[in-house]
């Protein structure tokens, strides 16, 4: 595929400007780690952030009461171990004592009510998480001692707190200086320039604790001036690269290539009068081909998909919706023939310009749809734009974008209950959200395992959006680097990480 050539003016741009950005520090430092970020942190306050990049760096800063390894298994954190009550309402939290956080203040139960409060809006404060509306009451009979009651029985509740990071009580700076209990801290951020870690020396947890001292991580939003910073010995790892480029750095670099757990969509704002037809929408399912998308965005590296769901989360997986919409252009014209837009219509698909697989995809699908007369008009927008006009307030007609993983399949399928505030697809469907409730309910793993993967048929055959495939998460490292460790979400695991000879 051809680049434009705002694309390369924009890539030398970006050389340039990544040749100004380690002018002044040419010397490699053995003790600093520095690996690339493609988008600017949203947010570095966890009630905020909406960016999975973004948490993929505070998930070094931040920890819950429990957090989750490579294989998606829990383990303990800030609570040493719990107790569940017999009806599962009721869980109790034994906490560790001698954490600190990062600035020195003792980590207690109180800090466990603060952050518990506020994220299930208790005692009148407003609800930062809409996960946490099951929670009925917290308690803290004492210092290392905590309570959570349920409203009714949450089989992924543990789940829950290993993503819900504890705050320090009363302290708001964590927008601009983000303090936590984490193996990393905070030490400062440079717009349009980098992110500065430093290892947590008193990190109650010595075999998990961090390895290398400084994680210096650059902003850099184009792909090619990340591989010349690379080449030239300024970044020590490369993430988000294309297939193309990790195979041409084979032999000289370690190649590390995992599927990420996310999931690509051509999302579709059905409530958009044309959208809101089924019959478009089935149309628009036939008529893109995904292997064409993986083959040329990805360079193979990816897996199609068929629901809001991939396949790395075997347990929920719904393996039967393949063949419900293959690619038939034939079938989508019939579709179209059937629907109230049978001589076509216009389309804008608003993508995020800093994420070069997304407005690749987009070119594709407009191609693709021209056979059905659907016009497309591809509008690339910053990030914070997308996060506004889409993920906020639902301003779109249609988007291409990478719906994150989760370790929990709630998480991944709530994002299509029609009382869910983020649900920007605006997917509305009553059978949904009961068999969603359910399986939100129900404690029996095989019974929700099934509900969940009754929500994939419902995706699938209303055709909430078109779900394209799961890239392939590409890193590419200098030969002295290792213990990058691939997760089933996204997360740069940076205590694991460590120089060899």
């Amino acid at each position: 595929m051809k680049k434009p050539i705002k694309t390369i003016f924009a890539t030398a741009i970006a050389f340039a400007f990544s040749f100004v950005l380690f002018s002044c520090s040419t010397e490699k430092n053995a003790d600093t780690l520095r690996m690339n970020m493609v988008s600017e942190p949203d947010s570095f306050f966890p009630w905020k952030s909406a960016a999975a990049e973004t948490a993929a760096v505070t998930d070094n800063i931040f920890e819950g009461l429990l957090k989750f390894d490579e294989k998606g298994s829990l383990y303990p954190a800030l609570a040493e171990n719990w107790s569940i009550s017999e009806d599962f309402l009721t869980y109790t939290f034994n906490l560790r004592k001698g954490v600190k956080f990062h600035n020195g203040a003792e980590f207690t139960s109180e800090d466990c009510l603060y952050t518990y409060k506020n994220l299930a809006g208790l005692d009148g404060l407003s609800p930062q998480s809409d996960k946490m509306l099951i929670v009925k009451s917290v308690s803290a009979p004492d210092k290392y001692t905590f309570i959570v009651e349920l409203k009714s029985p949450y089989s992924a509740f543990l789940m829950l707190a290993s993503d819900s990071p504890i705050l320090l009580k009363d302290y708001t700076e964590n927008e601009k200086f983000p303090i936590g209990t984490g193996p990393y801290k905070f030490v400062s951020y440079s717009l349009h320039e980098k992110i500065t870690l430093q290892k947590n020396d008193e990190y109650y947890d010595k075999e998990r604790a961090g390895k290398i001292k400084n994680i210096e991580i650059y902003i850099m939003t184009d792909e090619n001036a990340s591989i010349s910073a690379l080449q030239s010995g300024q970044l020590d790892i490369v993430q988000m690269v294309t297939g193309i480029n990790a195979k041409a750095l084979e032999g000289k670099y370690n190649i590390i290539s995992h599927p990420q757990n996310m999931v690509q969509i051509l999302g579709l704002n059905n409530s958009y009068p044309p959208l809101s037809d089924i019959n478009v929408r089935k149309a628009i399912t036939c008529a893109i081909d995904k292997q064409e998308i993986i083959n040329g965005v990805f360079d193979g590296f990816a897996t199609p998909l068929y629901s809001n769901f991939s396949p790395i989360l075997a347990e929920f997986y719904n393996d039967k919706l393949s063949k419900l919409f293959v690619h038939d252009i034939q079938k989508a014209k019939d579709y179209m023939a059937r629907s109230n837009y049978k001589n076509g219509f216009d389309l804008a698909i608003t993508v995020p310009a800093n994420y070069q697989p997304h407005v690749d995809t987009a070119q594709l699908i407009a191609n693709q749809l021209k056979s059905l007369g659907i016009n497309c008009t591809i509008v690339p927008v910053e990030w914070t734009t997308w996060l506004e006009k889409v993920y906020t307030k639902f301003d779109y007609q249609s988007t291409v974008i990478g719906f994150a993983g989760k370790i929990d399949p709630a998480e991944v399928l709530r994002r299509y209950c029609s009382n869910y505030k983020r649900n920007f697809t605006n997917f509305k469907n009553a059978e949904y959200d009961e068999i969603f409730n359910k399986a939100e309910n129900e404690i029996e793993l095989k019974k929700r395992a099934q509900y969940f993967k009754d929500c994939q048929e419902i995706l699938t055959k209303e055709c909430a959006a078109v779900f394209i495939c799961d890239p392939g998460r590409n890193i590419v490292t200098t030969k002295n680097i290792a213990g990058y460790t691939p997760y089933p979400v996204s997360m740069y695991d940076f205590s694991k990480i460590y120089f060899v000879k």
